[in-house]
Formats: C-alpha cells, sequence, structure tokens
C-alpha cells in the first residue's frame, strides 16, 4: 500500500529525493511520514505531514538539511534530503499515520512500505 523508492549509492554532500506512493484510500485524510533505520540501531523519526500538506514536521537533527512535501493529486510523499552525510546511511521507511498530523512515534504509523536503502560514501 506504500512503496518507497528513491534510494542509492550517493556521495557526501550531495542531494537525494525520495518518494513514497500511497493509495487514495489510506492516506487520504491521514499523515504521512518518513523514519530511518541504520544498521544495529532503533527506528529513528525524520519527518512528517500532514494531510493536506500545510503541516510538516522535521527532526531538529536534519532541520536545514531534510524537507518533505506532498502531492495529493499523486498520492505521493517526497522528502527532499540535502548536504547528506555517511550518518545518514540507512533504510528508510514511509509510512500512514492514524492521525492526519503525524507524530514522531512510530506506533503511531499503521502501514509501512518496504523501505529503500540510502548510502552515503565519505
Amino acid at each position: 500500500q506504500l512503496q518507497a523508492s528513491g534510494g542509492g549509492l550517493v556521495q557526501a554532500g550531495n542531494s537525494l529525493r525520495l518518494s513514497c506512493a500511497t493509495s487514495k484510500r489510506t492516506s487520504s485524510n491521514n499523515a504521512v511520514g518518513w523514519f530511518r533505520q541504520a544498521p544495529g540501531k532503533e527506528r529513528e523519526f525524520v519527518a512528517t505531514i500532514s494531510w493536506n500538506g500545510g503541516i510538516t514536521s522535521v527532526a531538529d537533527s536534519m532541520k536545514g538539511r531534510f524537507s518533505i512535501s506532498r502531492d495529493r493529486v499523486k498520492n505521493t510523499v517526497y522528502r527532499e534530503m540535502n548536504s547528506l552525510k555517511p550518518e545518514d546511511t540507512a533504510v528508510y521507511y514511509c509510512a500512514t499515520s492514524l492521525y492526519s498530523i503525524g507524530g514522531t512515534e512510530p506506533r503511531t504509523y499503521r502501514y509501512w512500505g518496504q523501505g529503500t536503502l540510502v548510502t552515503v560514501s565519505s
């Protein structure tokens, strides 16, 4: 029901845009969030966007480098990542929130995509 794409191998300092294709049925009235999980670490909140795109939130450690947007016509959520660092290497997941405005806790998200791997080389 959610399909994340756009990951790959990039050099540090470069940019990448991830996409999350959702379905109207599961996300039209719900916030969508991005999380990431690096090897050996817990899943970490990255960003979330409300059902209509009017409210966004980005993790403090990523503010200024990451942004989130959504196209309700295409049912797709995008995440721009700039000035990538090796520590950004992780599998990035998108998920549909239980609510119209998303939070930072994974347990408040119901549907999860399969994840897309981002590897940042130094």
